[in-house]
């Protein structure tokens, strides 16, 4: 089994620490459970750590997570793969998402930029599919969201930020009880500005790849008695960012005449409801998410001095509006006893509206038959409607066995239709009857330490592909599905000072739907379809660890390591049969370690080194269109006081240079000869940060 470099080896001597870790409980599964005690893969980010090693957004923290990846082509992540299962971008088409991505229970599956950090308690990372809590968009994992919830006492909160690229954050929490109304309340509002880290040089600005930024978080808590708890949580999430950043020379200075925007403007609402009552506890949660994204860029990556004497400009500007709405409901038993079970219903309505539309012309003054301008434009709506019953029960078998087992039936329904310049139009109304499920035991080798082994199946809906010239083989895909094995350790040791999670998983996929693509004209970048195939069968498989240990008072130390191979058997392209390889955005390593030292007065002192393997960005899987492996390093100081704090940090300390995203394609006439084209990710980043909080 060959898995490549590993970038982190590291052996731990355990001993006694004068403070045990504290309890994590995980909250996105269908019953809340504590870390050690779920037979699954799952990574938390509580708050200490989303403080110390995050900044602004969600993208901060993918490095501390084993075998979690995302692809850019985007100003902020909004596609994410986990165990190197899941998109890489939507141009076109229906939403159809193999990660789910929630905030505060609301569905942005697809629409992760919206993951801003600022007031934010964890994060919660499931790997593996999750059918049987989540359904089909839940293929690959499920990453859950969870802001801050009202504080039992009055307080207020002032946090300002500055770092260099003109970054700057202000905001504000406040939050306290209403006991009159048996309620406490929690408001948060953050602004955050920034250049980017790029410099176009044609128009000679430094702010076309900018970052304006806007959170506003709102939480009401209803407890009249310990039986009953009402959370409203109210969202609105700004993204207002520019996108220019791609380069002929893959360097961070752009030529383009026309730069892009990456805006994503996103409100939500969402009730959710526990009751317990003698012997049964009752869970409803209702949402609703309008999101509305405008997303263009500059085709040609260019301008008319660049370019000359040929004429070349293109453009793609894509506006789509998104509005979701959930209900789900549950009933579970709520008594000690040998097998508890648990029920309930889900339904899932999603409505978007997309429209597209890409501009360009091309002369070539050496040959009158290289003239043309083109106007592609596509009008489409879409809507579905996932409906879904569940349940699960889990019990023991004696005093160290225990067992669960869950199953969940989906009924998903879907119409669209579309106007386009192209070709003609399209209409489908597929219907897919879809199932999944899991089941696992444990086993207490002791008080502190559990082996479990989960084997669970997942599953995706099918879909279809647009644009002019694909094959009529090509319009429709199927859906697809995959059966995960799982075999993990657990436990707590050296008096719960050390936590050590490890398991190994291999995953056994069917009808694989994977993201491919073509440029129909050679001199025209705006004609690189991109569509979805299906591969007959594939493989996921690898490893998952992770440890936490406070060795003392004053130092605790983090690690995670996630190995990963991955392969497609039996891809179809172009009526030939595709060598099997492996499947992009899929590092075969990933690993991290981080140290915090705090010492008396509030001082504190933490570095954090995240590595990612090398990884191919698109399928087929070309040789020339890989990236390179990299570590990054980070580092934070500062001093941490009862009513306030200061921060000091420096990101990608190195200053190293990696990509997010690749493609391999000609844009450079006359000749359009193929090359790479990668996306950059952050430089060194040098800020500061203080916070005051009034009691």
């Amino acid at each position: 089994m060959r898995f490549g470099p590993i970038l982190l080896l590291f052996v731990v001597l355990c001993c006694y620490a004068d403070e045990p870790l504290q309890e994590v409980v995980v909250t996105a599964s269908l019953r809340p459970q504590s870390l050690e005690d779920i037979p699954a893969s799952v990574t938390v980010l509580d708050a200490g750590t989303i403080r110390a090693a995050g900044e602004q957004h969600f993208e901060d923290l993918i490095g501390l997570v084993p075998n979690l990846n995302w692809a850019g082509d985007t100003s902020r992540p909004r596609y994410f793969q986990i165990r190197g299962i899941g998109e890489l971008e939507q141009y076109q088409g229906a939403p159809n998402p193999s990660v789910g991505f929630l905030i505060d229970d609301i569905d942005f599956s697809g629409l992760g930029s919206a993951a801003t950090l600022f007031d934010i308690d964890h994060v919660e990372v499931l790997r593996g599919p999750q059918s049987a809590r989540y359904g089909a968009n839940a293929l690959a994992g499920l990453i859950y969201v969870q802001s801050a919830a009202p504080a039992d006492h009055f307080l207020a909160q002032v946090d300002l930020g500055a770092a260099d690229y003109s970054g700057r954050s202000y905001g504000a929490v406040v939050s306290g009880p209403v006991e009159a109304l048996d309620s406490g309340f929690r408001l948060g509002v953050q602004k955050y500005t920034s250049d980017g880290f790029y410099h176009n040089a044609f128009l000679d600005r430094s702010d076309t790849n900018s970052n304006d930024e806007l959170t506003v978080r709102g939480r009401w808590r209803y407890a009249p008695s310990d039986k009953l708890r009402i959370d409203l949580t109210l969202l609105d999430v700004r993204i207002d960012n520019g996108y220019d950043a791609w380069t002929i020379d893959n360097s961070r200075t752009t030529q383009s005449d026309h730069p892009g925007e990456d805006v994503q403007h996103s409100t939500g609402a969402a009730l959710h409801l526990e009751y317990t009552g003698a012997s049964t506890a009752l869970t409803l949660i209702g949402t609703y998410a309008d999101s509305r994204v405008r997303y263009g860029f500059d085709s040609d990556w260019g301008n008319p001095v660049l370019w000359a004497p040929y004429t070349y400009d293109y453009t793609d500007t894509q506006t789509r509006e998104r509005r979701t709405n959930s209900f789900e409901a549950r009933l579970a038993s709520h008594t000690e006893s040998r097998v508890q079970w648990l029920a309930g219903i889900y339904t899932l309505q999603l409505k978007e509206d997309f429209n597209d539309v890409s501009p360009g012309q091309y002369v070539d003054p050496f040959d009158p038959t290289q003239d043309s301008t083109t106007l592609s434009q596509t009008v489409s709506a879409y809507s579905s409607r996932n409906t879904a019953l569940f349940g699960e029960l889990d019990g023991s078998l004696s005093q160290r066995w225990r067992w669960s087992a869950g199953l969940r039936g989906e009924r998903r329904t879907a119409e669209y239709h579309d106007v386009t310049t192209d070709s003609p139009p399209h209409a489908f109304a597929p219907v897919d009857h879809l199932w999944g499920g899991d089941i696992s035991v444990d086993y207490s080798v002791s008080k502190d330490q559990r082996l479990y082994a989960l084997l669970a199946r997942g599953y995706k809906a099918g879909g279809f592909n647009l644009g002019p010239g694909l094959p009529e083989d090509q319009i429709l895909f199927t859906p697809e599905s995959d059966l995960n094995l799982e075999l993990g350790y657990k436990a707590e040791l050296a008096e719960h000072a050390l936590r050590l999670d490890a398991d190994v998983f291999y995953i056994q996929r069917r009808s694989l739907q994977l993201k491919t693509g073509e440029q129909l004209v050679p001199e025209d970048p705006t004609t690189f379809v991109l569509y979805t195939a299906n591969a007959p069968s594939g493989y996921n498989y690898g490893l998952e660890s992770s440890l936490q240990w406070r060795a003392s008072a004053s130092f605790e130390v983090g690690a995670t390591l996630g190995l990963l191979q991955t392969a497609f058997h039996g891809l179809t392209l172009a009526g030939e049969v595709q060598p099997d390889h492996a499947l992009p955005h899929a590092p075969d390593w990933q690993a991290s370690l981080s140290g915090t030292w705090s010492a008396r007065g509030g001082f504190y002192v933490r570095a954090d080194l995240t590595g990612t393997g090398s990884f191919y960005f698109d399928v087929p899987s070309l040789d020339p269109n890989k990236s390179d492996p990299y570590v990054l390093i980070n580092l934070k100081t500062g001093v941490r006081r009862d009513a306030w704090s200061a921060d000091l940090w420096v990101r990608n300390l190195a200053d190293r240079r990696y990509a997010v995203r690749g493609f391999y394609f000609g844009d450079a006439p006359p000749d359009f000869s193929p090359q790479q084209y990668i996306q950059l990710g952050s430089p060194r980043e040098l800020g500061g940060s203080f916070t005051y909080t009034f009691h």
